[in-house]
């Protein structure tokens, strides 16, 4: 009965999101509920779900006090050069921004934290976004493409955990598995080449007022400039984008009541080096992981917004404005609280991980590790790593030791779920980024899920292709 109605739980969310019927924060508070009570939770489900509320606390403040600090440095203008300077490097067809996105979120997510990765990536390329009139969703799914792919670094997390629960050396379980980590960056750069030339062509097609006409399939796009003339005629219909230098100057009338406005008042051009200086120290702070993360945040958040806006009621018109991000992520952290209490307390995550080991046929022992593989995307989407890596991966590494399986293939082989799994509307990184992008999480899925599951399966298949998992 538990199995059923944890699956189910967990269907029901996922349609309900997906299909728009009620919000991310409704329902991961009302369906979990409903699903409690049936599994005989009673009154007691009050008590599973605070005790699940207790880890999130700090959780949400790091989410709160990052986002008035990043928003803060977005109205100052701390990022208007950056723009300046990604637009000038990529000039303005979608293609190369969104394959520019691909690669910075990869490369800032060698610090091996999800949160730091998508604060920075969004932070330096959603004004590109919006000045180019991209879509946000495109964003955060080649955010969430490339972190999910990194996530397999030994100091990400899972690697490390799949290592400790079976009890290896981690350099064992991920040097074999370089191979898989560059195939699935290849097949994450391939994917944002393909939606960067998917966002060109819808933005042909809806402005071309802005991004003019079809151009010859002769013309070249170089750097942003149309070459060989603007004619329609008898080529293959490649889109090329024409260049239109007023995209690039951040001081046209364009940005007017956009956050890159650049006649707006809360502009401090004279404390651009302060504020700079300051990011960078917050920046450091993050990687040496000197004091808690939220704390850094708070303290930055404070200072930032007392030299910025000395004035107490400038300080308060400031939180007032990054208010409804605040309470759109702190909500839904605060909210996925009752999903993890519910599945944990009611006995639901175990009952399903000892139902998938055991519906496992005998005959299917040998494949154990690719099974481990497969089974790793959908079952840490839907609970927290801790739980797979403790809970699950050291019964199914039993059973595949039966077959001649060893341990570091299987830890090999779990770890491949991993870009699925940060898309997980349980991990609060991936919150935190369609937050700061304003971007519907059931949006975000529609776009990222299959891709994701398209990577995981690649790098399984590498890693089955050189050895690092084996078949018994």
């Amino acid at each position: 009965m538990l199995v059923l109605l944890g699956f189910a739980m967990i269907a029901v969310f996922m349609v309900l999101i997906m299909t728009k019927k009620l919000t991310p924060v409704l329902a991961l508070i009302i369906v979990p509920t409903i699903f409690g009570l049936f599994a005989g939770a009673g009154l007691g489900i009050g008590s599973m779900v605070m005790d699940s509320m207790k880890s999130m606390t700090s959780t949400a403040a790091l989410l709160m006090f990052a986002i008035v600090y990043f928003g803060l440095m977005i109205d100052v203008g701390l990022f208007d050069p950056l723009v300046k300077f990604i637009l000038r490097k990529l000039g303005n067809d979608p293609a190369k921004v969104v394959l520019g996105t691909a690669i910075l979120a990869a490369a800032v997510s060698l610090d091996g934290d999800g949160s730091t990765t998508f604060i920075l990536t969004t932070a330096a390329m959603l004004p590109v976004y919006l000045r180019l009139k991209m879509s946000p969703v495109v964003l955060t799914c080649v955010a969430g493409l490339a972190n999910g792919t990194m996530n397999i670094l030994p100091w990400g997390g899972p690697t490390a955990r799949a290592a400790t629960a079976l009890k290896i050396d981690v350099n064992d379980v991920f040097v074999p598995m370089v191979p898989s980590l560059i195939a699935g960056l290849v097949v994450v750069f391939v994917f944002s080449w393909l939606l960067g030339l998917q966002e060109r062509n819808r933005l042909r097609a809806t402005a071309p007022e802005i991004w003019g006409d079809v151009a010859d399939a002769g013309d070249a796009f170089d750097g942003g400039t149309h070459r060989g003339g603007t004619g329609t005629g008898g080529g293959s219909g490649v889109v090329v984008l024409e260049r239109t230098e007023t995209l690039v100057d951040l001081a046209d009338t364009g940005l007017t009541d956009t956050a890159l406005d650049p006649n707006r008042k809360t502009l401090r051009p004279k404390l651009f080096w302060f504020n700079l200086g300051l990011t960078v120290a917050v920046m450091v702070m993050l990687v040496a992981n000197l004091v808690p993360l939220p704390y850094v945040f708070m303290v930055g958040s404070a200072i930032a917004l007392l030299v910025n806006f000395p004035k107490v009621k400038e300080q308060g018109a400031q939180l007032v404005a990054h208010a409804p991000s605040i309470v759109a992520v702190v909500s839904m952290v605060m909210a996925a609280a009752v999903l993890t209490g519910v599945l944990n307390g009611t006995g639901m995550v175990k009952e399903m991980s000892a139902w998938l080991v055991h519906i496992i046929p005998a005959e299917m022992g040998p494949f154990m590790a690719v099974i481990t593989g497969l089974l790793s995307i959908p079952m840490t989407f839907f609970m927290s790593n801790d739980a797979f890596y403790f809970g699950v991966l050291p019964v199914l590494s039993e059973t595949a030791a039966h077959y001649g399986i060893s341990g570091a293939e299987m830890a090999r082989a779990s770890i491949t779920g991993q870009p699925f799994h940060l898309q997980s509307p349980l991990v609060p990184a991936i919150l935190l980024l369609v937050s700061l992008a304003k971007v519907e999480l059931g949006d975000h899925h529609k776009k990222v899920l299959w891709r994701t599951a398209v990577i995981s399966v690649v790098m399984l298949a590498v890693g089955m292709l050189t050895g690092a998992i084996g078949i018994g």
